[in-house]
């Protein structure tokens, strides 16, 4: 598969079979990603791969957080704190379209909650990777490492497995930190789903649109 295929087949991924993906899978595609380029190769990225009786107790620690009513505060600011145009309404549009492609309607408060709390579970992927680094590095790290997720996500293809990338996984990061052994000074900056797709499930069954290259690159000659 070449980059230019892997690029248009990766997609966000929320449904995924019941199916081990075998560590020496994960360590491929790792294996593959670490030769992202850093500033400096300062290779800010601390990955941990979580699977198995782990990630059942992990996932339900931070579900019952949720459920319990403990509000999300993440590491750092992903998302703007006043939503402004163009980006308030792609935001709007990527959410009604999920909802659309499951039926799920505006005042049906319960099946959007429990759609959203499948993000802790990973969407029932075998795997999650969580992304962790000191928090003496800057706002170049952040770049680095966004860099290192998208080398992940496209190796993971060329493997034949899918991924969805996640904020949501680093709502909750001192339950993160303290099950997985990572110091509290530390900075979760999120994770990802990493497993096999449920081809037949109705949520991977649509795309989210993307810009047409004149809509957002002027040419200088």
């Amino acid at each position: 598969m070449d980059v230019r295929e892997a690029l248009k087949n990766r997609k966000s991924t929320r449904a995924f079979l019941d199916r081990e993906v075998s560590k020496e899978k994960v360590i491929a595609i790792l294996e593959a990603a670490r030769h992202t380029p850093s500033g400096v190769n300062t290779q800010p990225w601390q990955v941990a791969a979580v699977s198995g009786d782990t990630k059942m107790r992990l996932q339900e620690e931070i579900e019952t957080a949720f459920r319990n009513g403990v509000k999300p505060v993440m590491d750092f600011q992903y998302y703007p704190l006043k939503w402004v145009e163009p980006y308030k309404t792609r935001r709007f549009d990527c959410g009604l379209q999920l909802y659309e492609t499951l039926g799920i309607k505006r005042q049906d408060k319960e099946r959007r909650l429990e759609q959203w709390v499948a993000n802790y579970r990973s969407f029932d992927a075998p795997v999650a990777l969580f992304f962790f680094m000191d928090s003496g590095l800057e706002t170049g790290s952040y770049m680095d490492y966004g860099m290192f997720m998208q080398s992940i996500m496209l190796a993971a293809v060329e493997e034949g497995l899918a991924t969805c990338p996640q904020a949501a996984l680093g709502e909750f990061p001192q339950i993160v930190k303290e099950a997985l052994g990572f110091p509290n000074e530390s900075i979760l900056l999120g994770g990802m789903a990493l497993g096999y797709e449920d081809t037949e499930a109705l949520v991977n069954s649509y795309r989210t649109p993307r810009l047409a290259v004149e809509e957002f690159t002027r040419f200088y000659e």
